[in-house]
């Protein structure tokens, strides 16, 4: 029975992402050609700030234990997205089609993932106010357990907002049949499709922005400030220069990851254009995340101090296996 009676209204068995299927085909090729590498670099990339913050002792504090956290999810989060878009690339002209249950399972684990790291850069700005700000309470209060409770409490709160508004857009009646112009199932580009009525359907997307972008963002804003306010007032150089970096590094990364969010995400639907929406996509799906390891390596010393000695313990060992032989 549908929970919407009187209303005509149809349930699309299966959605046709659009993607890039009219451009011309040499174009998508070049795209594929130019976006491959750069799905493999952050892949390997985030997974190796992972391996590094798992394997090496000395990256065995709260901050990199979050910093690993959320390399794993960057990682996840791009091989939920990143292959279908690429392969959108090399199909024939006419788009994906998708089962009406893949199109959801892609929408909740791309919201699950984003909230998730919408929070966790919260508790990472927790995690170095409670370090600079308050020093000599750190150690007690960011044990290994409670950070280990901090990053179940964020991957568990974006997976129930995620579940919750993959529910309540899927239950809504579609009138305008199932063609997804995106490259993949994201919430704008279904919610579009949709009827009834509007104002509860932007009602519902701004509630999911302000929970997931907002109020994190203004907790962030205020950590760093406060953050910002002591290293600038104590301390030496090497020490506030070293601090700086760090906070310096989130704080990008923070204001890269809600910046593309916001643009995305916080407009009301009658003024969006969903074409531009799939060349801002791009950048969000493929150049963002790789600058996110980038950011991590390049400025931090501790993760360029564990690369280094793992390259150096392969070299090593390579030369003492060389000079036995």
């Amino acid at each position: 029975m549908s929970p919407w009676p009187g209303s005509n209204w149809t349930a699309p068995r299966e959605f046709v992402i659009l993607g890039f299927s009219g451009w011309p085909r040499g174009l998508r090729l070049l795209l594929f050609a130019f976006l491959l590498p750069l799905y493999l670099a952050t892949l390997v990339g985030n997974l190796l700030i992972l391996g590094l913050a798992v394997g090496d002792p000395a990256l065995h504090t709260p901050m990199y234990f979050f910093l690993g956290a959320l390399s794993a999810v960057e990682a996840a989060y791009t091989l939920v997205l990143t292959p279908r878009t690429l392969a959108g690339f090399l199909l024939p002209p006419g788009g994906q089609a998708v089962a009406r249950s893949t199109c959801a399972a892609q929408m909740g684990l791309f919201v699950a993932l984003g909230g998730s790291e919408c929070l966790l850069l919260a508790a990472m700005a927790l995690d170095r106010y409670l370090a600079i700000c308050r020093p000599l309470c750190y150690p007690r209060l960011m044990t290994a357990g409670r950070c280990r409770c901090l990053l179940a409490s964020c991957c568990a709160g974006g997976s129930l907002l995620a579940l919750g508004l993959t529910v309540a857009i899927f239950q809504l009646p579609f009138c305008r049949g199932g063609l997804v112009n995106h490259v993949f199932c994201d919430l704008p580009a279904v919610l579009v499709l949709a009827c009834g009525d509007r104002d509860l359907q932007e009602r519902v997307l701004l509630a999911a922005c302000l929970l997931l972008l907002v109020l994190p963002l203004v907790l962030i804003l205020l950590s760093y400030t406060r953050v910002l306010a002591v290293i600038l007032g104590v301390g030496g150089v090497a020490g506030r220069r070293k601090a700086f970096n760090t906070v310096a590094s989130h704080l990008t990364v923070a204001v890269l990851h809600y910046g593309c969010a916001t643009a995305m995400y916080a407009r009301p639907l009658s003024s969006r254009s969903l074409e531009e929406d799939k060349l801002v996509s791009l950048v969000y799906i493929n150049l963002t995340p790789l600058l996110y390891p980038a950011i991590y390596t390049l400025r931090n010393r501790d993760v360029q101090g564990a690369l280094w000695r793992v390259v150096g313990g392969r070299t090593s060992g390579n030369i003492v296996r060389a000079e036995v032989s």
